[in-house]
């Protein structure tokens, strides 16, 4: 799949909200950083770690359960 097509869905998979969706992308490329194993079976070494979590989140693997508020 092209990495058109694994953005368009992994925007459908947050509402079309952008933001979200980076935010989602930036969570889970440092939990990834820090050793977390991958939902998809990507090769860490051969690909970018935030093109492994846009396919996570396509997939559904990875979901948004809640946002919290920072004081």
């Amino acid at each position: 799949m092209r990495t058109e097509q694994i953005a368009a869905k992994a925007l459908e998979q947050v509402n079309n909200d952008r933001y979200v969706l980076a935010n989602m992308i930036f969570k889970r490329v440092k939990q990834l950083n820090n050793g977390a194993p991958n939902l998809v079976g990507a090769n860490l070494k051969l690909e970018k770690l935030a093109d492994v979590a846009m396919r996570e989140i396509a997939e559904g693997k990875l979901v948004l359960e809640r946002i919290e508020e920072i004081d």
